[in-house]
């Protein structure tokens, strides 16, 4: 169910969390408020998903956003996380399956590009 526009007028801003589940219809009704309401919209979520592919609702919002502001995450080598990792149990990375799994730091962490790669969720154990 959307919003009417008058409804929507009662808002100084619109805050959209985890819009990377949002589809291209959502993200124009986001554009909609925007131009034709001038009303902010800010969205917070992810780029891509745990197969390094864009989400619907992220790859429209890349498109049409007027600004992009990357929140910086860190691997656990230090360097800059940009991918967002599933795991199993055992720790192992897994790279196929359904786009939306339902889990939290028990099934995904963030890992650098070369990591991600390799596979390697931590520092070998001596």
């Amino acid at each position: 169910m959307q919003m009417t526009d008058d409804e929507l007028r009662q808002y100084d801003c619109v805050i959209v969390d985890e819009v990377q589940f949002c589809r291209k219809q959502d993200i124009e009704f986001f554009l909609h408020i925007v131009d034709d309401l001038e009303i902010p919209v800010i969205c917070y979520g992810l780029r891509t998903d745990f197969r390094m592919e864009l989400f619907e609702g992220s790859m429209w919002l890349l498109a049409w956003a007027d600004v992009i502001e990357e929140l910086k995450t860190v691997c656990w080598c230090g360097q800059g996380a940009v991918c967002n990792t599933r795991f199993s149990e055992d720790g192992t990375v897994i790279r196929e399956g359904e786009q939306v799994m339902m889990g939290g730091n028990d099934k995904y962490t963030a890992l650098c590009r070369k990591h991600y790669r390799e596979g390697k969720l931590g520092p070998e154990k001596a």
